[in-house]
């Protein structure tokens, strides 16, 4: 099986969003461990809604995979599937391709993947993106690694294998020291639970308990959903062994260096009900609209969020700037993913499909959109024809996020730079494009303050990777680079 089933296509009038990464979840120490994964990877699945998968060990039956194509509710709930992953110990990942095979996905780049080494076998699963992983790769085929998918992430299995160290942890390690990028790893052996952030600490990961048994999670709306209590955030450039005998063991194998999270995180890709830093995700949203309506004021009837994610922020510039807060565009929640083939006829009905005009709202009035990024620009203006159509007197745009203008490399699929409408347009020309009355971004600056940055961004040592507004790389894009792409202190 390698072509994706018709029935999991993705959904025709979503491609003008920043792509979430990838979700990962690991449970040690509890019955049916599988369960408790898919109940988890269920709650992470705005992270990545192509594929899924979950590896298992049992004593008996040793280490048990299952990778299916869809949503978790869809094929990690049938009973004859969960049978085949017996175990305590359990990993799992659901998947956007950020790297490996592009269109039509490929059942074997779909995580955890597994590796048999000399002293037993190991799963990992991967939130992130290796930035050399093409170096690497090209180097290990050339050492005689032959290479079963196109992901970055096999890279480190490979570099496992090839390591003197003794242990899994310490070849992990080992392997770990030569990766460059993002990376937030669960992992496990046949008795160890094992997570990593990389040394800057871009990808989230969190430490849970549930009952006498450990829970690592991308989020920490995850740990929610199965009763788990959060014990406390991996810290940048941490690796995490545990064990049912000894519990949580902390290793430092990586040279410190200023963490570097991605902000992005606090704007859309992390559920509103998850915590970040110690941080609600939804009051920081919240204090995104409030930092928005002080910063572009604007006179209007009403604010109006592009549902879902421009909500938060939407209630937050109400609240501050006394303008009433309206539901104006309903969203379907059922459209999700289609198993229509998207003809030109249906594409022509573009974004009516998931969303609608509340008409007997809007009519007449002077409407504040609010939305949490403008990518292409395309999304933006058939929703502003809409809001037009069903009689809105005037429609301005607040968006939650500084203009994109550059690419992420690091675990968010972005479109290539030339495709990013602010990356060859001003404020002003994008508001001509969309043709609002009004289209205002929040500052880079404001947006530090509305995550807990009083003073605003510190330019010579920013305190988040925010190079998707800012076009600074923590980590510079080594295979990027190789392939033509131009930093912005070269432009």
């Amino acid at each position: 099986m390698t072509d994706q089933p018709p029935a999991y296509r993705a959904h025709p009038f979503d491609d003008d969003k920043l792509r979430e990464e990838c979700g990962v979840f690991g449970v040690l120490g509890v019955a049916d461990a599988a369960n408790f994964v898919a109940l988890g990877l269920h709650a992470l699945q705005h992270r990545g809604q192509e594929a899924g998968g979950i590896v298992t060990y049992d004593a008996e039956r040793g280490f048990n995979s299952a990778r299916r194509f869809g949503y978790v509710r869809d094929t990690f709930t049938s009973a004859d599937v969960m049978q085949t992953l017996p175990g305590s110990l359990g990993i799992g990942h659901v998947r956007y391709s950020t790297s490996g095979s592009k269109g039509p996905a490929q059942i074997r780049d779909v995580q955890p993947f597994f590796g048999e080494f000399s002293m037993g076998g190991a799963a990992i699963a991967h939130n992130g993106n290796i930035t050399n992983a093409q170096a690497l790769r090209r180097e290990l085929i050339e050492r005689g690694s032959i290479f079963q998918s196109s992901s970055d992430t096999e890279c480190i299995i490979h570099l496992m294998a090839r390591s003197l160290q003794k242990g899994i942890p310490e070849r992990m390690e080992d392997a770990l020291r030569r990766v460059e990028g993002a990376f937030s790893i669960v992992a496990m052996t046949r008795t160890k639970l094992i997570g990593v952030r990389d040394p800057l600490g871009v990808r989230p990961l969190v430490l849970g308990r549930v009952g006498d048994g450990w829970v690592l999670s991308s989020e920490t709306c995850a740990l929610d959903i199965i009763g788990a209590e959060l014990v406390r955030e991996i810290e940048p450039g941490e690796m995490v062994v545990i064990t049912e005998e000894h519990g949580v063991e902390s290793l430092r194998p990586f040279r410190p260096v200023r963490p570097r999270f991605c902000i992005f995180e606090h704007v859309y890709f992390s559920r509103p009900d998850s915590i970040i830093g110690g941080r609600s995700v939804y009051e920081t949203r919240r204090q995104i609209g409030v930092e928005l309506a002080r910063e572009a004021p604007v006179e209007a009837d009403l604010v109006c969020p592009v549902p879902d994610s421009g909500t938060p922020a939407a209630i937050g510039f109400s609240q501050e700037s006394g303008i009433p807060y309206a539901m104006g565009i309903v969203r379907n929640q059922y459209m999700g993913r289609t198993f229509i083939e998207p003809t030109e006829q249906i594409r022509n009905m573009g974004v009516r499909l998931k969303l609608n005009v509340n008409r007997a709202l809007i009519r007449g009035k002077r409407v504040i959109l609010v939305d949490d990024s403008v990518v292409r620009g395309t999304t933006s203006r058939k929703i502003k024809e809409m809001i037009l159509d069903a009689g809105a007197a005037e429609v301005h745009f607040r968006i939650a996020s500084p203009p994109t203008s550059w690419p992420c490399f690091y675990g968010v699929d972005t479109p290539q730079r030339e495709k990013l409408l602010a990356a060859s347009m001003s404020e002003e020309e994008m508001r001509s494009h969309l043709a609002v009355d009004s289209l205002r971004f929040i500052s880079l600056d404001g947006l530090y303050r509305a995550v807990g940055e009083p003073q605003g961004r510190d330019a010579s040592t920013p305190q988040y990777c925010d190079a998707c507004f800012s076009g600074e790389y923590p980590v510079e894009p080594s295979d990027m680079i190789e392939q033509g792409f131009t930093l912005k202190a070269a432009e």
